[in-house]
């Protein structure tokens, strides 16, 4: 499945780039709980899709950890990450990555890349307020680079 059309068909879709307008579209449940340890989390149960979101965090981050579980919602539904993580020796870090890679996908859309193409990935990261590993996901859905040019692109740092 390619991550970034699924993100961008939700955009376009809902005709927002705003997680929680899109989730209010999609009939999931959104709890803000103060969660420690753990900034969100998606659960499937009874037939309910609800995102957990840690009521201490900042918008911008509640707004990424909402389409971070929206990620894990439309790609890992059946999957419980939770359950996998805490009581298997299974490697969820995969699933985390995709959700990663849905959510900035979803966020920052092509156009705003394009406009900074420039800029180096500790810019983009500030300017854009998401972590550089973030922008680096982005910048690879982006194609803007090959990925030998990815791989030697300055980061900033």
């Amino acid at each position: 499945m390619d991550i970034k059309k699924l993100a961008n068909s939700y955009a376009r879709k809902y005709n927002t780039r705003d997680p929680f307008e899109i989730i209010d579209n999609l009939n999931a449940i959104v709890v803000f709980y103060p969660l420690h340890g753990v900034r969100g989390f998606y659960q499937y149960f009874q037939r309910n899709n609800i995102i957990y979101i840690d009521d201490k965090l900042s918008d911008k981050e509640k707004q990424f950890v909402c389409a971070h579980e929206m990620g894990h919602m439309l790609l890992h539904k059946k999957s419980n990450a939770i359950f996998m993580d805490s009581r298997t020796q299974l490697n969820t870090a995969k699933y985390e990555i995709e959700a990663d890679r849905f959510a900035i996908n979803l966020l920052v859309s092509d156009n705003e890349l394009h406009d900074y193409a420039d800029f180096t990935v500790a810019q983009l990261s500030r300017m854009l307020g998401y972590q550089k590993h973030l922008i680096e996901l982005k910048l690879k859905d982006y194609k803007i680079y090959s990925k030998t040019d990815f791989d030697s692109y300055d980061s900033g740092e």
